[in-house]
């Protein structure tokens, strides 16, 4: 973590990653894309509100799959950098043939090291393999729900999953949020956890770093009148006067269940994830 001298309010609890491990160097040209600003608007409209405005970025090409159209062929790190459109580090590896890729940083890697994508390897942070080749208790990251189709969960800053049995052809995963899933065992995965995990702890410090990541500014509904908000009006501060909270447009809202009772992963589900408590 960085800490910093509260020279301004804004600065008086703000902290921040300590990027002294990235390697200084400009992002590979071959592998990042322009990124259109969408403002949270879909064909026009504003689907996610709260969005626009933030700091000009380039897309990196991340290979999910980390290899495995390269079965047991190693490959180089030749750095590690920051990536704006997400929490974690990415490492730029070089194969045998010059070609270079992108891929999610895990914790304990450097530059210089060797990561290598094949069935049954070396148990090594950065390796990846088949989830029925793992030894039960281990930590993964990046892990596929169908086979062949890259690294679709557990890809944020600082997380991991566990490995805590294996039956039936399924491996049994505690994921982060502490649901317990079901994945095949033919899906592969990433040994170790991601990095960057003191992200959880950064505190922005100021209303500027929040516009500056795209984030616009919220309004809460108590604060609004009455034709604005479900939650509007009354004389100084008053209850929201309702039995249970609502959107903007008068449906529940906070803690209301959105998932459809028969979702086709609901078999795969063990162990619902557990409700965290609301801070009063």
């Amino acid at each position: 973590m960085k800490f910093y001298k509260p020279t301004t309010p804004g600065r008086r609890k703000m902290t921040g990653s300590d990027f002294s491990v990235l390697t200084k160097k400009e992002p590979e040209k071959s592998l990042i894309l322009p990124l259109k600003k969408k403002s949270g608007r879909s064909k026009g409209r504003i689907t996610v509100r709260h969005r626009g405005g933030g700091a000009k970025k380039k897309y990196r090409i991340i290979d999910f799959a980390s290899g495995q159209d390269k079965l047991n062929i190693s490959a180089k790190v030749l750095s590690l950098e920051y990536d704006p459109c997400r929490t974690s580090f990415i490492a730029l590896v070089q194969y045998p043939d010059g070609e270079k890729r992108y891929i999610l940083a895990p914790q304990g890697l450097k530059t210089g090291d060797e990561i290598v994508c094949k069935e049954k390897g070396e148990f090594k942070p950065g390796n990846r393999m088949k989830l029925k080749n793992i030894i039960v208790g281990t930590s993964v990251y990046n892990i596929e729900l169908n086979p062949n189709k890259g690294g679709q969960i557990v890809r944020s800053a600082g997380v991991c999953a566990k490995i805590l049995a294996r039956e039936g052809g399924y491996v049994n995963l505690s994921l982060p949020s502490t649901e317990i899933r079901k994945v095949s065992e033919e899906c592969f995965a990433s040994i170790g956890s991601l990095s960057r995990s003191e992200h959880a702890f950064v505190n922005l410090g100021k209303a500027g770093r929040k516009r500056h990541l795209g984030i616009r500014p919220q309004v809460r509904g108590s604060a609004m009148n009455p034709c604005d908000h479900p939650h509007g009006g009354g004389e100084g501060r008053t209850s929201i006067g309702l039995k249970h909270p609502k959107t903007p447009w008068g449906k529940p809202a906070l803690g209301v269940k959105t998932r459809k009772k028969k979702k086709y992963s609901n078999r795969f589900i063990v162990r619902r994830r557990r409700k965290k408590k609301r801070k009063k």
